[in-house]
């Protein structure tokens, strides 16, 4: 296929005017949910999946006429790709520099993108791989910057000290994009007390002599207890004084826990008495570590009654809604934990230098056990985040963060995204709940392999400099050298003169590059401005794995509605994971992944692992159910191969039995072809209409069905059975012989094209295998399905129904037997059915008529009335048939009988039906056959 270089579209005549334009996140070299950690080169199957979709729906287009817009490219920076080339270098890295960190991370990236783009080839992706795109690409990076600055100077992105998802194995703050939560994660929960010490004018009221009262309070983060700042109550809820049986303590708690915290603390509670939680108000609490430190009692909605006490130990520096908390009053939010995940000096001497997820929460327990403040400690299974890249748990930590505010921009994309496509219809609920759960957006990063944020730090006040002067000069810088000259100018040349005037001049120069990097989800994010061509910027698909919901179609939106309140796409398409033939999650501590080369190529033993070839890869990606998660495995791929198999035995009778035959010359007109062949034309132009429609809905699995359903039942099972006859022993050019080949012309040319978007390779090879074609050409040059509207002949449909349900009788009655051995005498009633049949047998009796070739029986007579005398070795079979037509304003029930006996005839040599007069002469229509040769 030749593609344009300039523009990536194919060189094809195109029937319409009107662009589709495609953009696609190309595989993302920064990693894959279906991943391993650091192994970012390793081909899988979710990588063929979404590829080979993309290409589907490429060339299904395409064919229809439209110009596609499809630019091939790597999302190329992030931790995946920097994690892996250190730790290939071990101990030398620690002596590298930023630059040379990101020379070797580019190298890698490099060779990564020439190993899958053969791939991709291979697996018959079509494009112009001359002309791809990489997210490190100078003028990606800049446009990348300029989209930033826009967001800035709106006012939706700005610096700010809150808690983030961090990792202490990356070192790096993290989006919740790039979190997966593991199920198994075992927690040290804790029931812990808080003493009591201001009690509210209710509660004073409520405890009035009695002994001392704490708040009982649940958390699965012991470690979070030091930097503890308040305890959180619902306001609407009813909360219980009780009274331990075992210890005679009296302990606070929602009032609907009673039973369940008590249970599990193994005691029983007696309820003194019950309050709201509104009479909590102005309470205050002693820190359970710090005597002397108060944590006062607040109200939060984000208090619950599933889990815990009802009540909720509040760090704001270590919670999303802690942090609202401590907004709202003016609480703390100091971060007691460093970027290693481990607590600073100001924790304490007992907490210093150790690691909070580790002995840091062994050593809290230890201390509020001594402070006799502990009640209970249990093991938690429960799901908790970990880094998707190193499969490591991470925290909540706060720090100074570059941030997208969401408020307003949320509320545009979620009303955008009503007029947007999605394919399944519940992905959409599923984005938008994404999205609410989304307080805000972190988009820095503490990383050096990526695009740098283009601000300049104070070096002595909590300051930064950056404007619109600043931005154009970097993104001047950007386009021709690419974002390394943050790393390798000075910091003077990376200002323009006139700002550099304004903060102290080269000499003196009050402000140094900052080192944070964008997060990789706004590198990819971008792609729509600097991918898509034109002013509007808006793509008809973008097509991926449903866990970009929250990644790449969540980034590209919120980008795209930031920037220019649009959404990046009109139709979403998201497809499932690949699972192993079980249904097991694939991994290669489990042995179960699939690598798609080895499934195209074959492995080392070719006896265990054969080479199924690309179309049985690209079979199996269509025929899986897009929209969830789909299996592999042997038996998967074998079947794919019969399918295959068995489509390929279809096609070559249609090829062979088209020789000689030339559609401009030879072809039949419709209305003069037989009955069964104009019903195989009625039944194809259905069959496209319903092939279109599935493609449109990007369902490429129906698309397979309908054509097995075709090719096995209407074509091998039926059709080619009852042609043969005709096709073999009747003159090369008597119209009875052509109007079979005219349909099967036909046939073919709809299969192919039907089946060409998703088996390329198979039908070119298809299309340079015709034998009338003067020219043979690429199929995806020459257009899409083309049927014609005077092939829709309803009425035909009562006629061959009619007639297939006597031939099941019939053949019913003979299992296992040669049909011509027999011929069959059929019995209907004067009526509109026996009209219908009449039309297939003009005749009283005859061996060459249209309905005995239906039967494939010796001969057929067709009767009104019952003859008078019948064999004594017959059977006879009676039946019913409802006839309606013109939607239901003609119906008539028949009856009929079909009789079945031996024929007394011979079996002709030549056409070996039994029709001869005697075993070594020719049947008549034999012999005229051979006459006229």
């Amino acid at each position: 296929m030749t593609l344009d270089k300039g523009d990536c579209r194919p060189s094809i005549p195109s029937r319409r005017t009107s662009k589709v334009e495609f953009l696609f996140r190309e595989w993302r070299l920064s990693g894959g949910r279906e991943y391993l950690p650091f192994d970012c080169t390793y081909p899988e199957l979710s990588l063929s999946n979404r590829e080979i979709l993309k290409d589907i729906a490429n060339r299904f287009h395409m064919m229809r006429g439209s110009k596609i817009h499809f630019v091939p490219g790597w999302d190329c920076h992030g931790l995946p790709i920097e994690l892996k080339v250190l730790s290939e270098l071990g101990g030398k890295a620690q002596n590298l520099s930023a630059v040379e960190i990101r020379e070797k991370a580019r190298s890698f990236a490099k060779a990564a993108i020439e190993k899958q783009k053969s791939a991709f080839i291979r697996w018959g992706i079509m494009a112009d791989w001359n002309n791809c795109y990489c997210t490190f690409d100078g003028s990606y990076e800049a446009r990348q910057l300029r989209i930033f600055y826009q967001m800035y100077d709106k006012g939706l992105i700005y610096r700010s000290y809150k808690p983030v998802f961090w990792s202490p194995s990356s070192r790096t703050a993290l989006a919740e994009a790039e979190l997966e939560y593991n199920p198994e994660h075992v927690s040290r929960s804790i029931y812990v007390k808080f003493p009591l010490l201001k009690p509210s004018p209710k509660l004073a009221s409520l405890i009035d002599g009695s002994p001392p009262v704490s708040f009982l309070v649940w958390t699965t983060q012991p470690w979070t207890i030091p930097a503890n700042q308040a305890v959180c109550y619902m306001p609407e809820s009813k909360y219980a004084l009780v009274k331990c049986s075992k210890s005679g303590d009296l302990y606070i708690l929602a009032a609907d826990k009673v039973t369940s915290v008590a249970s599990v603390l193994e005691t029983t509670f007696e309820v003194i008495s019950t309050f709201s939680g509104v009479d909590l108000e102005s309470g205050t609490c002693t820190h359970p570590l710090i005597p002397e430190k108060v944590s006062p009692l607040l109200p939060a909605n984000h208090v619950t009654m599933t889990k815990g006490t009802g009540l909720v130990h509040t760090a704001p520096a270590h919670g999303m809604e802690d942090y609202s908390v401590a907004s709202q009053h003016n609480l703390s939010t100091d971060c007691l934990v460093d970027e290693d995940g481990v607590f600073t000096d100001v924790a304490g001497p007992e907490l210093q230098n150790k690691a909070v997820l580790e002995e840091g929460t062994d050593v809290v327990i230890k201390m509020l056990q001594a402070a006799k403040n502990l009640l209970k400690e249990e093991k938690l299974v429960h799901s908790y985040p970990y880094d998707w890249r190193t499969k490591k748990p991470v925290v909540i930590r706060a720090s100074k963060q570059w941030f997208v505010n969401l408020t307003d921009v949320k509320t545009t994309a979620k009303e955008l995204l009503k007029k947007v496509k999605f394919i399944p219809g519940a992905a959409l609920n599923a984005m938008v709940e994404m999205l609410d759960r989304r307080p805000y957006w972190c988009i820095s990063r503490q990383r050096v392999w990526g695009v740098p944020i283009p601000v300049f730090h104070h070096k002595t006040k909590d300051e930064f400099l950056i404007n619109s002067q600043t931005i154009e000069h970097i993104i001047k810088l950007v386009e021709q050298h690419g974002s390394d000259v943050w790393w390798t100018l000075p910091p003077e040349q990376l200002l323009p003169k006139e700002v550099l005037s304004q903060v102290g001049g080269p000499d003196a120069l009050e402000y140094v590059p900052g080192q944070d990097i964008l997060d990789i989800w706004f590198d990819s994010g971008t792609s729509w401005f600097s991918v898509l061509p034109g002013t509007d910027q808006r793509a008809d698909l973008y097509l991926e794995g449903k866990d970009q919901l929250g990644g790449w179609f969540q980034s590209s939106l919120l980008t795209s509605v930031a920037a220019r309140k649009k959404a990046p796409f009109k139709t979403v398409v998201v497809h499932g994971f690949t699972l192993g033939e079980k249904g097991e999650k694939m991994s290669k501590s489990l042995g179960n992944v699939v690598d798609p080369d080895v499934v195209i190529n074959g492995g080392q033993d070719q006896s265990k692992e054969p080479p199924y070839g690309a179309d049985v890869l690209r079979w199996w990606v269509a025929e899986s159910n897009v929209f969830t998660e789909v299996t592999i495995g042997p038996s998967v791929l074998n079947a794919a191969r019969d399918d295959i198999s068995k489509l390929r035995n279809t096609l070559r009778f249609l090829l062979g039995n088209v020789t000689g035959f030339n559609p401009e010359t030879d072809s039949i007109p419709v209305n003069n072809m037989y009955v069964i062949d104009q019903y195989m034309l009625h039944l194809l132009q259905d069959l496209a209409n319903k092939i279109t429609d599935s493609y449109k809905q990007y369902d490429f699995g129906k698309v397979i069905r309908l054509l097995q359903a075709f090719y096995t039942r209407e074509l091998s099972n039926f059709y080619f059975s009852i042609i043969k006859d005709r096709l073999y022993c009747e003159n090369a050019e008597d119209p009875k012989r052509r109007s079979c080949q005219t349909a099967l012309a036909q046939i073919l040319d709809v299969m192919v094209r039907s089946f060409a978007p998703i088996l390329p390779h198979l039908a070119e090879e298809v299309f340079q295998h015709i034998p009338y074609s003067k020219e043979p050409k690429s199929v995806f040059r020459t257009g899409w399905i083309n049927t014609s509207s005077i092939w829709k002949k309803p009425g035909l449909e009562e006629a061959m129904e009619s007639a297939c349900a006597m031939r099941d009788s019939f053949l019913g009655s003979i299992p296992g037997k040669n049909a011509a051995e027999y011929k069959v005498t059929i019995v209907i009633e004067p009526g509109l059915l026996f009209e219908i049949i009449e039309m297939l047998q003009a005749e009283e009796t005859s061996s060459t008529s249209q309905l005995n070739e239906l039967m494939m029986a010796s001969e057929t007579t067709l009767l009104s009335q019952e003859p008078r005398t019948i064999a004594g070795d017959v059977i006879e079979l009676q039946g019913t048939f409802l006839i309606n037509l013109e939607g239901g304003d003609i119906r008539e029930e028949s009856s009929y009988k079909v009789i079945v006996m031996p024929t007394t005839k011979e079996k002709c040599p030549r056409c070996w039906k039994y029709t001869a007069e005697s075993s070594d002469t020719l049947c008549p229509r034999c012999a005229e056959v051979v006459r006229g040769k």
